[in-house]
């Protein structure tokens, strides 16, 4: 059981590095010379990179990017509070009832990664010529691992309630 407690808990703190990279990171969409996150747009120029706001208007829908930005932060500080529910309820909690409240936050992380990332997918660089860049991929990565980190919290919590 130890061992599978260890595996859990490598499993989430790389979801929180993958969520944190790719919420971080400027590389969303990426072209020659531009790279775009959800936070600025970086142009290559003069062999510089150089920081700008990112573009205004019907291509770049500032509702839809707040929505993108705030979800991504989302996912980072529901997944962040799960790993410490995670310790806590190890410790707090009797066998039957430890993973729940660890699942739902892992499960609310998981949605609020799954929509940045399909709202960046419906409402962005929809006729622009480019690349998806890594911390896109990054984010749906993340959603799959968060998805089976929470299943794991879930499976977890009924297979100790059962020995019960």
């Amino acid at each position: 059981m130890l061992i599978l407690l260890a595996g859990i808990f490598v499993l989430h703190i790389i979801t929180i590095i993958l969520l944190l990279v790719a919420t971080i990171d400027n590389a969303w969409w990426v072209t020659d010379s531009i790279s775009t996150d959800v936070w600025a747009r970086w142009i290559f120029q003069n062999g510089v990179w150089n920081i700008t706001e990112l573009p205004t208007g019907s291509n770049y829908p500032t509702d839809y990017l707040q929505a993108v930005q705030a979800s991504s932060v989302l996912a980072c500080i529901f997944s962040s509070i799960g790993i410490f529910v995670f310790a806590a309820q190890l410790f707090t909690l009797p066998k039957g009832k430890r993973f729940t409240i660890s699942g739902i936050f892992q499960f609310l992380a998981c949605l609020c990664i799954m929509i940045a990332a399909s709202i960046y997918t419906d409402r962005f660089h929809i006729k622009e010529n480019g690349n998806y860049g890594h911390c896109f991929i990054l984010a749906w990565i993340a959603f799959g691992l968060t998805f089976i980190s929470s299943i794991i919290y879930f499976v977890l919590r009924k297979k100790t309630a059962e020995r019960n």
